[in-house]
Formats: C-alpha cells, sequence, structure tokens
C-alpha cells in the first residue's frame, strides 16, 4: 500500500506523455507537485526523480540516474545540463541568465527586452557531480566531473573535476575520491542482466 502511494505521486507514463516534453526516458518519475514550464525544451533521459516543488524553466537536458530534490529551481534560458549520476540535494538554485545589476536597465521579466539587459550561459554538472543543499549556482559555470559542493555554497565560476567546494564564494576543500567509478561500471553490468529493472523511488 505505501509503496503505491508513493508512486501515485509522481506522473505515470501515459501522463508524462501528455506533458509534452521534448523527450524522456525509462523509469521516470516527476512529482505531481513540480511545476515544469516549457516543456517542449524539458529533454529527460532514463532512471530520473524530480521531487516536489521543483521549478524546471527553459531549455534544459537532464541525463541518465539522476535525482533533483525538493523545493530545486533551475532556470534554463541559456541552457542548463544535467550530466550521467550527477545529484543535486534540496532548495538548490540553478540559474543560466542573470539580469543588469548596474542600475542602468530595469530588471524583471515582465518588461520588454529594450529596457532590460539579460547576459548568462550554459551551466553544466558534469558525470557523478553532487550539490548539496540550500546552494546557489550562478550562469556560465561548468562542474567538473565529480564535483561535489557543500550545502550554502555560492557557485560563481567553474571547478575542477574530482574537487571538493564550499563557501561562499566557493573554494576548493580538497580531492574527492573516485572509488564510485568502479560502482558506476558495476551498476551497468546488473543493469544488462535485469539487476535493476523497474526498480522505484525510495
Amino acid at each position: 500500500m505505501e509503496r503505491e502511494n508513493i508512486v501515485t505521486n509522481f506522473y505515470s507514463p501515459d501522463e508524462l506523455d501528455e506533458l509534452g516534453l521534448r523527450s524522456f526516458g525509462l523509469n521516470v518519475f516527476i512529482s505531481k507537485k513540480a511545476s515544469i514550464y516549457s516543456p517542449e525544451l524539458l529533454a529527460i533521459g532514463d532512471n530520473v526523480r524530480i521531487d516536489d516543488f521543483c521549478i524546471l524553466s527553459g531549455n534544459i537536458r537532464v541525463g541518465n540516474n539522476i535525482h533533483i530534490s525538493a523545493y530545486t529551481a533551475i532556470y534554463g534560458k541559456y541552457g542548463v545540463e544535467l550530466q550521467d549520476f550527477s545529484t543535486i540535494s534540496a532548495r538548490n538554485l540553478i540559474f543560466s541568465a542573470t539580469d543588469d545589476y548596474s542600475g542602468a536597465y530595469l530588471t524583471n521579466p515582465m518588461l520588454p527586452e529594450e529596457f532590460t539587459n539579460v547576459t548568462g550561459g550554459k551551466v553544466i554538472l558534469e558525470k557523478h557531480s553532487i550539490v548539496g543543499a540550500g546552494c546557489v549556482i550562478l550562469p556560465n559555470v561548468t562542474l567538473g566531473e565529480g564535483t561535489a559542493i557543500g550545502a550554502m555554497s555560492l557557485v560563481n565560476k567553474s571547478t575542477d573535476a574530482w574537487g571538493i567546494y564550499i563557501g561562499v564564494p566557493i573554494r576548493k576543500l580538497k580531492d574527492r575520491k573516485r572509488d564510485l567509478l568502479k560502482l558506476e561500471k558495476e551498476f551497468y553490468q546488473n543493469s544488462i542482466k535485469g539487476g535493476h529493472e523497474g526498480f522505484h523511488p525510495r
């Protein structure tokens, strides 16, 4: 009974099809309490879970084996890409665009473009990136493969692969272990054997 209640909180495959997503794969769980704007620009791979009260807006590409936790907002005007095995904890904000704060322009989306100066760049979370709770990621940033961002951090620059970063703004704390690459291989081997077929969110 509990499993049935969990599953019914997410869109069924037929309901996902009705949302008009650009594409979606197998084993995709999107909360019915999430908000999706411009669904035709949202592409989702296999084994993806998007939790309650998330906002996804604009050009967003979500890879395989990804979890986006509750209250996360992703604004993809200039593109946001989440590569395989990336994880976003709760209450994160990811911006690919920003207003001009100098005072030379007006600053909100209810105004004509000629009165604003919106700039930005694509945000990429490479494979095995993980972002702790309550972080802000600014435009034109790439988290290198295996990057870990500590909770409550401000990510205003790109990171090196396999580093652990913390702070406002971020600074590198230390290198991150790569043991999970072995677990990735094991995961795919088990998937080929059918070990993960039809698994459900927990």
